[in-house]
């Protein structure tokens, strides 16, 4: 469910956040004095577009991290036992009565009394189900949830349980991705997001069945990880799951905020982003727009420049009148006998009068 919010909220959020990245760099980066783009124009609109992909880009990297980082900050039943993850049942045991002999109880120093019997617990659980092959097998791949699950002993029973959890997460991602798409919220990349979705639900199949973690992550992920940042503990499998599917949510934002605007159109001084299989019609009101938009920006270059044109003259009422005067006269001369309607009305006119007859004369008018 948060899932789905974070991606339905990113269907609306960045648009407001470009528009605060875009004042704030033309703040800092265009000197005072100096013209700024304005809305409406191409070059705004240019910017607009790189920024957005910008800040949506930079999200999606934050997202990634902030995943990662809260993995490492949950820790597993390995590292709370300082355990490698290749350490066998004798190994376990031996660690926890280590570990019992400092923090039981009965002989820690630690004054809060719940807090330590709490820990005590948790590393006992931990033991517990790293020392039973069924439960270790299952915690690797479904997480700590598995220690509430009852009436689970054996691999399959826990491999049934987990499935029972599985089907109604991609069952209600797949009716949300459907719903979201009848409502014209993911139109660009539909065949995309499936694929990712389907490819998504493939690995988490072969994660949960297989007795080995995946290789991508066993021989790729985790030694690079390893290289990279020293400290950095390797993932389980359902850590990698986890992960994998944060990626998948990173994906499908990416198509939905940064796919359409790679060809959007900026010329008209607005995005306008083009409809992946649209009809006639919505191809129609996108050319409107553009043309609306481009009618816009040439009326206002057109009044920007009559105001520079009458700057010289704007403190001086009399020279205004008679600007005013032959400015109507002007347009009295130029538009409207200019007019071929209105020229056509005076040549039948005058075809009607007698030019030569005496003033006064019938027929004349």
């Amino acid at each position: 469910m948060s899932n789905l919010l974070s991606l339905i909220g990113w269907t609306f959020l960045p648009n407001l956040v470009t528009g605060w990245v875009q004042t704030i760099l033309y703040s800092i980066f265009i000197r005072a004095g100096d013209p700024k783009p304005q809305p409406g124009t191409p070059r705004w609109a240019e910017h607009r577009r790189r920024l957005h992909i910008l800040v949506v880009s930079l999200y999606l990297a934050y997202t990634v991290y902030e995943a990662d980082y809260e993995l490492r900050r949950a820790g597993s039943f390995y590292a709370d036992l300082s355990l490698p993850l290749s350490a066998t049942e004798r190994d376990v045991r031996a660690r926890f009565r280590r570990l019992a002999a400092l923090h039981h109880p009965d002989k820690t120093s630690n004054p809060d009394a719940v807090a330590a019997t709490a820990f005590f617990v948790h590393l006992k659980t931990a033991a517990d189900t790293l020392a039973d092959p069924a439960k270790r097998f299952a915690y690797e791949r479904f997480g700590p949830d598995v220690v509430a699950w009852a009436h689970c002993a054996t691999v399959r029973d826990y491999v049934m349980r987990g499935a029972q959890v599985l089907v109604p997460y991609y069952a209600v991602g797949a009716a949300a991705m459907y719903a979201l798409g009848l409502l014209g919220y993911l139109d660009w990349g539909r065949y995309w997001r499936w694929l990712a979705l389907a490819g998504l639900l493939v690995f988490e199949l072969h994660t949960v069945t297989r007795p080995s973690p995946p290789a991508l992550f066993d021989r790729v992920v985790n030694p690079l990880l390893g290289y990279l940042v020293p400290n950095h503990p390797p993932y389980l499998p359902f850590q990698a799951i986890s992960l994998a599917r944060k990626v998948c949510l990173t994906l499908y934002i990416a198509l939905s905020q940064i796919g359409p605007m790679l060809t959007a159109d900026t010329s008209g001084g607005r995005v306008v982003v083009a409809q992946q299989g649209g009809d006639d019609e919505a191809l129609l009101r996108q050319g409107l727009e553009r043309l609306e938009a481009m009618a816009k920006s040439v009326d206002q270059d057109a009044q920007r420049l009559l105001e520079m044109e009458l700057t010289p003259f704007s403190g001086d009422p009399e020279v205004m009148a008679g600007m005013r005067a032959k400015m109507k006269e002007w347009l009295v001369q130029n538009t409207i006998r200019a007019d071929p309607m209105v020229r056509d009305a005076l040549g039948q006119s005058f075809k009607k009068r007698r030019i030569d007859a005496p003033s006064g004369a019938r027929g004349t008018k």
